[in-house]
C-alpha cells in the first residue's frame, strides 16, 4: 500500500497526512456516464475509502468512445453502468469500498444515500439539470460540498460549491433551463470529458485532503478545439435571498412540486413530461440544436414534432413534451434527455 499510493504522498500538497484522510472519505458520484466514469476511475486510483456510484442507465456502444470504464463487453450484455463500473473499479484497487446504485436520483433516494452512506463529498457526473438542482438542495441541506461539472461538444466548465461558503447552483441560475445541446445534438470529444474531470477531482482532491487554500474557488471553463480557458470569480453572485442557500432557506428542488413530472397517458403508448420552471419553450432553437440529429416532421408556433429512432417527439411552447412509442417512463427517461437538458 505505501508503494501504490508513493508518487501521490510525494506530492506536497496531499502528503502522507492528506493520503491518510482520503481513505477516510465516502465520495458520492451520481452518475457512471462520461464525466462519472473518469472521475471515479481517478478517485479510487487516489485512494479514497468508500465510492458509492449511482446510474440508471446501461452501457451502450455509443458510450464507448468516451466513457472510460466499459468494454464492447459490457455494451453487448447491456450491463447496467453502475455496475460495470464497480466491477472495473474493485479491480483497479481493491482496497476501495465501491457500492453500486442501479436506480434513478430523487430527492428522497439522495437524502437517504447522504445520511446512509456519511457521504463526505458529491461529484456531478449527471446529464441534466433536473437531477443538479436536487443534488444542489440536498448538498445545502446536509452540509455537503459537491463539485459540478458539464461538458459537450469541444468545452466544459466545473465548479466547486461549498455551503456557507460559494454561491449555490441555484444563484447561478435561477431557473431550470428548457433547452441546451447536449451530447447527442452536438456531440462531445473524450479531451473534453478528461478534461472536465480532471478539474473536478482536483478540486475533490483538495477537498477530501483539507488543502482548503488551494481551491479555485471560480468556474473554469474551456473549449479545447477553440483553444480559449476562462475562469471567472462569482463569489458576489451568492444571493443572501436564495432559497437553497441563503439566510432562510427552503430547499425547493426537494419538494415534489419543483420536479419534472412524467406520466403515462393512458391509451396512446406516450408519457408526457412536464418540466419544473418551463413555462415557454424555444422552439426555433430547439430545432436548431436537434437538426442534424433528428428528423422534424412538424413545426408552427405551438409545436415542434420530430422522429428519433422509433419515438415521436413533439415539443409543447408551454414546456411540455409528449413521447410516443415508449413503453415506460424510465424508457422515456433516456430519450427525454437525449434532447433536454
Amino acid at each position: 500500500m505505501t508503494e501504490r499510493y508513493s508518487r501521490q504522498v510525494l506530492f506536497p500538497g496531499i502528503g502522507r497526512s492528506g493520503q491518510a484522510a482520503l481513505q477516510k472519505k465516502n465520495v458520492l458520484i451520481i452518475g457512471a456516464g462520461a464525466l462519472g466514469a473518469a472521475n471515479a476511475e481517478m478517485i479510487v486510483r487516489a485512494g479514497v475509502g468508500r465510492v458509492a456510484i449511482v446510474d440508471r442507465d446501461y452501457v451502450d456502444f455509443s458510450n464507448l468512445q468516451r466513457q472510460n470504464l466499459y468494454t464492447e463487453q459490457d455494451a453487448i450484455g447491456r450491463m447496467p453502468k453502475a455496475e460495470a463500473a464497480r466491477k472495473r473499479l474493485t479491480a483497479i484497487n481493491s482496497n476501495v469500498i465501491i457500492s453500486a446504485f442501479t436506480q434513478d436520483v430523487d430527492a428522497a433516494f439522495l437524502e437517504h444515500i447522504i445520511i446512509e452512506e456519511k457521504i463526505d463529498f458529491i461529484i456531478d457526473g449527471t446529464d441534466n439539470f433536473d437531477i443538479r438542482f436536487i443534488v444542489n438542495d440536498a448538498a445545502q441541506k446536509y452540509h455537503v460540498p459537491w463539485v459540478y461539472g458539464a461538458c459537450v461538444a469541444s468545452g466544459g466548465l466545473s465548479m466547486l460549491i461549498v455551503p456557507g461558503d460559494t454561491p449555490c447552483l441555484h444563484c447561478l441560475m435561477d431557473t431550470m433551463p428548457g433547452t441546451g445541446a447536449t451530447c447527442d445534438t452536438a456531440g462531445i470529444i473524450s479531451p473534453a470529458v478528461q478534461m472536465t474531470a480532471s478539474a473536478q477531482t482536483a478540486e475533490a482532491l483538495k477537498w477530501l485532503t483539507g488543502s482548503i487554500d488551494a481551491l479555485r474557488g471560480t468556474i473554469f471553463s474551456f473549449d479545447l478545439w477553440k483553444n480559449q480557458f476562462s475562469s471567472v470569480d462569482v463569489q458576489r453572485m451568492k444571493k443572501p435571498d436564495c432559497p437553497s442557500c441563503g439566510a432562510h432557506p427552503v430547499y425547493p428542488f426537494l419538494s415534489y412540486e419543483r420536479t419534472t413530472k412524467f406520466a403515462v397517458l393512458c391509451g396512446r403508448d406516450t408519457v408526457q413530461i412536464r418540466p419544473a420552471g418551463v413555462t415557454k419553450r424555444n422552439l426555433d432553437e430547439l430545432a436548431d440544436h436537434i437538426k442534424h440529429t433528428a428528423s422534424i416532421t412538424h413545426q408552427n408556433g405551438f409545436l415542434l414534432s420530430f422522429q428519433h429512432a422509433l419515438y415521436t417527439v413533439t415539443a409543447f411552447r408551454d414546456g411540455r413534451v409528449f413521447i410516443q412509442g415508449v413503453s415506460s417512463i424510465e424508457e422515456s427517461k433516456k430519450v427525454y434527455y437525449h434532447f433536454f437538458q
